[in-house]
């Protein structure tokens, strides 16, 4: 439904019926952010998959839900800019923290600290979804850097992915904003 369009409401509320702004991108919503589709989820590491939700390629940030079906540690990383997470199911927490990300729990992450990732033993399935700002800097347990992630290493493996189950390698457009 376009904005310059109204929507009765059940209760005879009426909308506000504005055009967009000439240069706007027309909303972005996903009616299941968690999809049923097994083809949605893209593959990040072995038991490892991520669902984009938004690649912001213009301000540098990505949301996505991450699905982890292993235990242990998953990574050493350091971020550039702050991250958001929500845990949806599961529980995780970093190696050099005390507290415990569960289910239903927020957790804001500053730029710049490097943690490590770990999912408990007893945790079949972690689901968060992550708001990144910035890139990822993935480390070994020396502290050097071994790789990165950020919105362009994000669209690029979805579209690759996307493109080898058949949805095509435009699907990932959906996402990019």
């Amino acid at each position: 439904m376009s904005r310059s369009t109204a929507r009765t409401h059940p209760a005879g509320l009426v909308g506000f019926p504005t055009p967009l702004p000439r240069f706007a991108i027309p909303d972005l919503v996903l009616p299941q952010a968690v999809p049923d589709d097994p083809r949605e989820w893209v593959p990040q590491a072995p038991n490892v998959d991520f669902r984009p939700l938004m690649l912001n390629v213009t301000q540098g940030y990505f949301v996505n839900i991450l699905r982890v079906r292993k235990t242990g540690v998953l990574s050493r990383h350091r971020h550039d800019g702050p991250v958001h997470a929500y845990v949806l199911k599961g529980r995780w927490y970093y190696l050099e923290h005390d507290w415990t990300a569960t289910e239903g729990a927020y957790a804001h992450e500053v730029p710049g600290e490097v943690h490590t990732l770990y999912v408990p033993e007893d945790v079949s399935e972690m689901v968060t979804l992550f708001h990144v700002t910035g890139a990822y800097t993935y480390l070994d347990e020396q502290g050097r850097p071994i790789g990165h992630e950020d919105v362009f290493t994000k669209a690029e493996a979805a579209a690759r992915h996307y493109e080898a189950v058949g949805l095509g390698a435009d699907h990932v457009r959906r996402f990019i904003r």
